[in-house]
């Protein structure tokens, strides 16, 4: 079984770590798998691709399209033509995506034209919100993917309502989190916790890169100043995500206790939301991290695809007004924050599980077309 697995973005990264381990597992017991990985080249910039293919032992891709830069539009038809000849190349019998990027998508595409299978992991969430790019990448991909492996049982729901067959649905976990609960123990102490003093769960983290947060220079300004005010005086670390530093470098925003630093590695930003006193983030991903570590977390988004993190876990989803972030800093330092807990199958065994499935699923096939 050839499998080409599709990586271009950093949650990505974190994502395909664990199927790449399993596969390599799974062959070495005997099975007939092997993988090629492909990196689209979406995010180029080092911290959000290079130093993830290091910290979490990720093998060198076996090819880079090289289809960073430009527009929604350019960066889709890039991946498209870099990845078309790729997989008439090097064509294999399933090709697999991750999460909700530009690469998700357009692989997706480019493989189904080609009468290749597609398995989606991390298929099925939805935001509700056709604002979002990643929300059009889920769709389109789950309209065409051919094995679908869920995150949660909400994942599910939404997957039947569009019709798709049960025996297509693996509710199978949360790859990121297998990532996460296998590089706890290698967290790194950023530079920053020295030079800003840090404390165990005496400062937040704040992280911003949504157009509705981050695109208005008045109201980015707005929503910094008042999460400064509402901090009572901890140190906030904010790694400044290459979409806010702009309009940051415009704003001259100042504070005693903020700390605007470059974005980091994922051990070291890790190890920042592990003892952190809270996260105040518009981003999905960290939800979730933060969820398994039982850091409190408020997102500052007005819907979100991942709702089993206030359900079961340690997120509330605030709203973009800053005002909305008052009540809950108030409950926060009166040590009420809910406890919350960890969603079914997020238990670091998800990559595993998935790569069973597939070799059952290559072995099903072939049966049936001989």
């Amino acid at each position: 079984m050839k499998i080409t697995i599709i990586a271009g973005a950093r949650p990505n990264f974190m994502k395909i770590a664990p199927i790449i381990e399993a596969i390599q597992k799974e062959a070495k017991k005997g099975s007939d798998i092997n993988y090629r990985l492909v990196h689209t080249g979406q995010h180029y910039d080092k911290k959000m691709s290079h130093d993830f293919f290091e910290q979490l032992g990720i093998p060198e891709p076996d090819a880079n399209l090289g289809a960073g830069g430009g527009t929604q539009a350019e960066q889709t038809a890039n991946i498209m033509v870099g990845f078309e000849k790729e997989l008439i190349k090097n064509p294999a019998d399933l090709v697999l995506v991750v999460g909700d990027v530009t690469s998700t998508m357009a692989c997706s595409i480019v493989a189904k034209k080609l009468n290749t299978k597609v398995a989606h992991v991390e298929a099925g969430i939805r935001s509700g919100d056709l604002s979002m790019p990643e929300e059009i990448n889920r769709m389109v991909t789950d309209a065409i993917t051919d094995y679908f492996f869920t995150t949660s049982e909400i994942a599910n729901t939404n997957l039947r309502k569009n019709g798709v067959d049960e025996g297509s649905i693996f509710y199978v976990g949360n790859t990121m989190i297998d990532t996460l609960l296998k590089q706890m123990p290698n967290f790194k102490k950023p530079p920053v916790w020295d030079q800003a003093d840090l404390k165990d769960k005496e400062y937040l983290v704040i992280t911003l890169h949504r157009p509705a947060n981050v695109d208005q220079e008045q109201d980015l300004k707005t929503l910094i100043d008042e999460i400064v005010a509402l901090s009572r005086e901890l140190p906030i670390i904010f790694p400044v995500h290459p979409r806010t530093a702009q309009m940051l470098s415009n704003i001259g925003i100042e504070a005693p206790n903020l700390h605007m630093i470059e974005p980091l590695s994922y051990l070291e930003f890790n190890y920042l939301v592990k003892y952190a006193k809270a996260v105040i983030t518009d981003s999905g991903g960290i939800t979730e991290e933060t969820t398994v570590m039982g850091v409190p977390c408020m997102t500052l988004r007005n819907n979100t695809e991942r709702p089993e993190t206030i359900t079961t876990g340690t997120n509330e989803l605030l709203g973009t007004d800053p005002k909305a972030l008052k009540p809950y800093m108030e409950i926060l330092f009166n040590g009420e924050w809910k406890k919350g807990a960890i969603p079914k199958f997020w238990d670091g065994k998800t990559a595993a599980k998935i790569v069973e499935h597939l070799v059952y699923l290559f072995i099903k096939d072939a049966k049936i077309i001989s």
